[in-house]
């Protein structure tokens, strides 16, 4: 039998409410939440330190979100170097445990593949089950909103960390990130996002030349991410709101933090990275066209944000996702001496076309990567930053959603929005109001 945690699990239920000014109290908030399983944690953590020790290179890794990008984390950081192991997995519901169990089973050696009855777990705090394994490494791979949650939890608990992204959908659970990163550099633990043009060489090879001067001063960028409609799964009476919204969770902006944030941050992300650090400001604009139906949630279909970074340097960063559109998703950075192009492309005074091979995807070389600077004992700590380029875009939403100039200081500091729910089990949740620019009130 799969370990299954309730809803109701005591430490949850009693976890103080700890929300803005007004919230009722004697519910389980995200930072109650995160309080509840600090005390049985750091004990697991004493009763058994991470450490793959007697010259044993050999390390093992439990996944906790089975769906499919963290079952595709899974493989492709078991692929990525020899002596790692899958050896537990958690979820929020059993069905999609079960899925990727079954898939990973045949998809990986069998030597590699060590997961039982004993280590699947499912539930709320089903994470904190695969973080008390016998495990290296954790895989956080749920919906953004929880992954504040459970990279505070591991890090606490001495496990080295591999945090898709976004890593957050507000202001309070990003500064939770960075909390946690700094807390495991201080524990020498990796932390290394989902971020993959991070490790993509032509990437890498283009923010190099960018950095030496090949384009000259930095004088602008464009970003987009312009795709059709992705996945969403219809409704089915027994869903509670909760199940509902959480199984549709890129339509919530509490679970995704909106489409900029779940796919445009990659862009952005390279862009902070030419520029080598968040901007100062933003003013977006957006709106729900297309997808307006009660099925999608409350995000919008479509955003536009003029970023303006220092020196005062305006960039553009622009998403849509509507069916029967031109796909366009790309990076250019334009400077004095030229133009050059995330994929691999410089034009102008130093033109340069990335021709080196690719050996593997960039999905499996950041794995690579990761388990290279654990076995080193160096590990990559990448969590400030992917947090910061995180809290860019929920600038730009919250820009959009307000009609307001948001600055990063605001956004970084100050800014108390926390998207939390009341209480985190199978109950009524009422769906939020769509965002309405000039009455949406900064938080």
């Amino acid at each position: 039998m799969y370990q299954h945690s309730t809803p109701n699990d005591p430490a949850v239920a009693s976890a103080a409410l700890e929300r803005q000014p007004g919230a009722a109290s004697g519910k389980a908030s995200r930072r109650g939440f995160i309080k509840a399983s600090a005390a049985s944690l750091a004990a697991a953590a004493l009763a058994s330190p991470p450490v793959f020790a007697g010259g044993s290179d050999r390390i093992r890794i439990g996944l906790v979100g089975c769906g499919g990008r963290g079952s595709g984390a899974a493989a492709d950081c078991v692929r990525s170097c020899p002596g790692v192991e899958l050896v537990a997995l958690g979820d929020l519901f059993k069905d999609r445990l079960d899925s990727a169990r079954r898939s990973l089973k045949h998809e990986l050696p069998a030597e590699a593949f060590r997961v039982s009855d004993d280590t699947c777990f499912v539930g709320f705090d089903a994470y904190r089950q695969v973080i008390a394994c016998d495990v290296d490494l954790v895989l956080l791979a749920t919906p953004a909103h929880f992954r504040p949650i459970h990279l505070k939890a591991a890090v606490e608990a001495g496990k080295h960390v591999f945090i898709e992204k976004p890593v957050a959908v507000d202001p309070v659970g990003a500064r939770s990130v960075i909390a946690s990163s700094e807390l495991a550099a201080k524990k020498n633990l990796a932390v290394v996002a989902g971020a993959q043009r991070r490790h993509d060489p032509r990437y890498r090879e283009i923010m190099k030349r960018i950095h030496d001067g090949a384009i000259g001063e930095l004088v602008g960028a464009q970003c987009h991410w312009y795709r059709g409609y992705l996945w969403s799964r219809e409704r089915k009476p027994e869903w509670s709101d909760m199940e509902w919204q959480v199984r549709n969770f890129l339509y919530f902006t509490w679970l995704s933090g909106d489409c900029i944030v779940e796919t445009l941050l990659h862009n952005i992300d390279v862009v902070n990275w030419a520029f080598g650090g968040p901007p100062a400001s933003a003013l977006g604009m957006g709106g729900r066209q297309v997808r307006t139906e009660a099925k999608w949630g409350s995000i919008y279909d479509h955003f536009a944000v003029e970023y303006v970074y220092s020196q005062g340097v305006r960039t553009l960063a622009a998403c849509r996702e509507m069916p029967d559109c031109v796909d366009r998703v790309s990076e250019r950075i334009v400077g004095t001496k030229g133009v050059a192009y995330g994929h691999g492309v410089i034009e102008g005074e130093n033109p340069y076309r990335y021709q080196g091979s690719v050996k593997s995807s960039p999905y499996v070389l950041e794995h690579v990567n990761l388990i290279e600077s654990i076995r080193s004992g160096n590990p990559l700590n990448e969590g400030r930053r992917m947090a910061e380029s995180n809290l860019t875009a929920i600038m730009g939403r919250m820009s959009a959603y307000s009609g307001q100039e948001v600055t990063w200081d605001f956004v970084a500091n100050k800014s108390q929005l926390d998207l939390s729910p009341a209480k985190y089990e199978f109950c009524e949740l009422a769906v939020p109001r769509v965002a309405m620019p000039g009455q949406t009130k900064l938080i």
